[in-house]
């Protein structure tokens, strides 16, 4: 939630509650208006049933999986989501899913748990981008 309300506002709220929120913007991109819709989900609603988890897919047309640098579990499910996602969006088409992978907390550094060679290689292990920042900064 922290690193989409960043990007929407440009402002950095620390604390946020266990809630998913669908926000909308519009964003120009090379001159071009687009209409983002933005489904946050924080992690411990991913894990509830797998009905809702295939709604939200099916309902997307790319995806960012955020985990925090300092929360190896957070990383750790990674894998699984992802092989869920390609198996709900590419067994109906042939067109590669956009997914990336972003490590939150780069401020954070000196309580790192996840280097950023582990999530440079999951990334191109499972052909997805891969970006390290920090919501706070």
């Amino acid at each position: 939630a922290a690193l989409t309300v960043r990007f929407l506002t440009r402002r950095f709220i620390g604390e946020y509650g266990d809630m998913e929120f669908i926000y909308s913007h519009n964003l120009t991109v090379d001159g071009r208006e687009i209409l983002l819709h933005i489904w946050d989900v924080p992690n411990s609603q991913q894990a509830e049933d797998g009905s809702s988890e295939e709604k939200r897919i099916q309902w997307a047309d790319s995806f960012v999986l955020v985990y925090s640098i300092c929360d190896r579990a957070s990383f750790n499910i990674l894998p699984l989501k992802i092989q869920f996602i390609k198996a709900a969006k590419e067994g109906q088409s042939q067109e590669k899913v956009p997914i990336v992978i972003v490590g939150n907390k780069r401020d954070l550094h000196h309580q790192r748990a996840v280097s950023s060679e582990e999530g440079r290689l999951l990334a191109l292990s499972l052909d997805c981008g891969f970006y390290e920042v920090s919501a706070a900064e």
